[in-house]
């Protein structure tokens, strides 16, 4: 019998190493599967939960496991008689040993969904999973009692950016936000939109010039009106990209609260997720590419590979950030500098030209430390708080909090029109719940 030469043999040992240990192979019932998008009752744009690939001995991965068996998941009506449209992209690798599933419905499943998490042919952790029905869809018109939604959606009873916005707050004259507001605030260069809600129906009013981007802070409005039942409220937003309010708190007159996407250290507004993160939930896996859920499969380089250069991007909302296009023009070595949109300064476009968009996590490269921790301890909690059903909790809490400071009924004012719900009669969907009192809100 011949023998192996002994390179040819380490070689063999080397290849054996490179594949992995039987240790190191992905144990499917070991492996952990968690999240909301498993519970029939938490409605999102989006439906999400996570998997955490395991070992057979008990541990967990840290990246993406070896070999190419994938994980998948497979999404279906829970009745073969009920056919709903669900779409249910591949698994995304956050490549730290974790997975986040994602599925869409564009119709109510009323017998419930059954889902199946597999590794190669086997079934993962508790899988498969069964929701019981009605499961809604993002457009079904099925508000719900806020304690109990609250509930399922497990939000904080408290939020410390919510409580310290409301501190100068401690009640809300109405009156004097009407006559106040327009005159301060609704110019012609004004964007401020005059909203009031009523038994779970939506006004507006427009005040000032730049109001476009009313669209935003109306699909919102309107998802949240879907899902929960919303108190009786009348506040005003500002759409743009700077904070209105800079009233000292024990000031004469006292500051107004303005419900706006920004804030800074010397103004007073009461600040909410911004319209990109709010409208890339919304439109995530149809109308948009990037929003929260996606890119965390888009991690980027890893950590050795980054380019020390300060980084930019953004559209021209401001004339300073005109200003460090011409800088990065001029020091490109240490600046990276570009507008990706054009509308307020589109005659400087020629001059500066348009940049393209880049991923979140391109720019972060530096290579140190303290830096790598507190981009990973920045990530952990960036999953954790900007998680779509925790953006759903804080945009509550924040109308909550206000319709609780009110000192006077709310009121559908001259000039305000309805926000009607979209339209979409290939889903029409029945509501099971009983719509409670007032008493009960």
């Amino acid at each position: 019998m011949r023998r192996l030469p002994r390179a040819l043999l380490l070689l063999r040992l080397a290849l054996l190493v490179a594949e992995g240990a039987p240790e190191a192979l992905v144990s499917a019932p070991r492996s952990l599967v968690w999240g909301p998008g498993l519970q029939a009752a938490v409605v999102l744009p989006v439906r999400y939960f996570y998997l955490q690939a395991v070992n057979s001995e008990g541990q967990n991965f840290t990246r993406a496991p070896p070999g190419q068996t994938p994980f998948k998941v497979v999404v279906k009506s829970l009745s073969p008689k009920e056919l709903v449209r669900i779409h249910v992209p591949k698994p995304l690798d956050r490549n730290d040993g974790t997975f986040l599933m994602r599925y869409r419905m564009y119709e109510t499943a009323n017998e419930g969904l059954k889902i199946e998490v597999l590794y190669g042919d086997e079934h993962v952790a508790q899988s498969p999973y069964i929701l019981k029905g009605p499961v809604y869809h993002e457009y079904c018109e099925c508000p719900e009692n806020p304690q109990a939604w609250q509930k399922t959606l497990s939000c904080p009873t408290k939020e410390p950016q919510i409580t310290k916005d409301f501190a100068s707050f401690p009640s809300i004259n109405l009156q004097q936000m009407l006559n106040e507001v327009p005159k301060r605030f609704g110019d012609e260069r004004g964007a401020v939109v005059h909203y009031t809600i009523v038994n779970n129906h939506i006004y507006r009013r427009s005040l000032g010039k730049y109001t476009d981007f009313k669209m935003f802070s109306d699909e919102i409005l309107l998802s949240l009106t879907r899902k929960v039942l919303l108190p009786d409220l009348e506040f005003y937003v500002n759409l743009g990209d700077w904070p209105l309010e800079h009233r000292k708190v024990n000031g004469t007159p006292s500051p107004i609260p303005i419900i706006s996407w920004c804030g800074s250290l010397d103004s007073r507004d009461i600040v909410l997720p911004t319209y990109d993160i709010t409208h890339s939930t919304l439109e995530a896996m149809r109308g948009v590419t990037n929003d929260l859920l996606s890119i965390q499969g888009n991690t980027g380089p890893s950590w050795i590979n980054k380019t020390e250069r300060a980084f930019f991007r953004g559209r021209d909302s401001r004339e300073e950030r005109l200003q460090l296009v011409q800088l990065s023009k001029k020091n490109p070595q240490l600046l990276d500098a570009g507008i990706t949109g054009y509308f307020f300064f589109q005659e400087k476009e020629k001059e500066l030209g348009k940049a393209k968009l880049m991923g979140f996590f391109d720019f972060f490269k530096e290579n140190d430390e303290e830096a790598k921790k507190i981009a990973k301890e920045g990530q952990l909690m960036a999953r954790d708080l900007l998680q779509p059903h925790r953006l759903y909790c804080y945009y509550y809490q924040v109308l909550q909090k206000y319709a609780e400071r009110q000192s006077s009924k709310p009121e559908v004012r001259d000039g305000m029109e309805l926000v009607p719900q979209p339209e979409d009669s290939t889903a029409i969907c029945q509501c099971h719940r009983e719509k409670p009192s007032r008493e009960e809100l």
